[in-house]
């Protein structure tokens, strides 16, 4: 969020990892093809853009803020993975998850970033226990919401109830825009169909989705289907992991967003996101 409440425009460097795993864009020109568009904010996926991470040399550090000032854009927000399954044998004691809070934090703010992105996987308790190092800091947690994730699930209260009750400045939450799949994006029937998959039984399941039914349901009502094959089961499987949730509850979290992540399956020749409303997320939803 910018000054008085307005949004200002950033580019997580991960809409460009596909360009930086080929070798095509340097972390450099990432940073420069975010400059192209007007954004002004960085988001940054230091394990897999930073060589060498998590030690990072003063070299790279001026470096960085040297590409900061020259393509006239500014850090925003850290991504980072907590690793709790970093052993084979074992998960990450609290202590272990809370030292590798406190890396990142560390260098979130080594490297300008006044946010750090935790996944819906990070244990209540290790946010908890690190936020005095962020404070130290100066970087706020933010949670990133996440489907299948959303707002009203037990997850996501038993995290907003600390924040409320806890009155902490240094936690707060991250929407991904993604909770607001209205219906199942067409790119994905495509490919389910390309894959195999029978359009009648797609159509099916996307019909249910976009009408709000009962995603168990349909479901199992697909794998009651004698002609349905495998891709068709999958599809409606993966139907179970897509998440509407009505804007309009965004209104109730605004003190509390640090951070938001926009994000398309799609753009129409009209330039248009054919899954997400978008319209009635930044405009609100009318009230019916």
């Amino acid at each position: 969020m910018g000054e008085q409440g307005l949004i200002k425009r950033g580019v997580s460097l991960y809409s460009y990892q596909e360009e930086f795993y080929k070798g095509e864009l340097t972390l450099e020109q990432c940073i420069a093809e975010v400059s192209k568009t007007g954004a002004t904010g960085i988001e940054l996926l230091p394990e897999q853009m930073i060589k060498r991470f998590p030690k990072v040399t003063d070299e790279f550090v001026d470096t960085w803020f040297g590409w900061m000032d020259h393509y006239k854009v500014e850090p925003v927000a850290y991504d980072a993975f907590l690793d709790n399954k970093l052993f084979a044998n074992r998960s990450l004691t609290l202590e272990e998850n809370v030292e590798m809070m406190i890396r990142d934090l560390k260098l979130a703010n080594k490297l300008g970033f006044s946010i750090l992105r935790t996944l819906v996987s990070t244990p209540l308790e290790v946010v908890q226990k690190s936020l005095p190092y962020a404070e130290e800091y100066g970087v706020k947690i933010a949670l990133e919401v996440h489907a299948p994730f959303t707002f009203g699930t037990p997850w996501f209260e038993e995290r907003m109830n600390y924040i409320t009750d806890s009155g902490t400045k240094w936690f707060g939450i991250m929407p991904d825009l993604g909770i607001f799949v209205k219906e199942i994006p067409p790119v994905m029937e495509q490919r389910y169909i390309r894959d195999g998959g029978t359009p009648e039984i797609i159509k099916f399941v996307s019909e249910r989705y976009a009408q709000g039914m009962d995603k168990d349901e349909t479901l199992a009502n697909v794998q009651a289907m004698k002609n349905a094959n495998e891709v068709d089961r999958n599809y409606a499987e993966f139907a179970r992991h897509l998440v509407y949730t009505d804007p309009n509850i965004l209104r109730d979290y605004i003190p509390y967003i640090m951070h938001v992540h926009g994000k398309y399956y799609d753009i129409t020749s009209d330039l248009k996101e054919p899954s997400i409303p978008y319209k009635d997320i930044v405009q609100g939803k009318p009230e019916i």
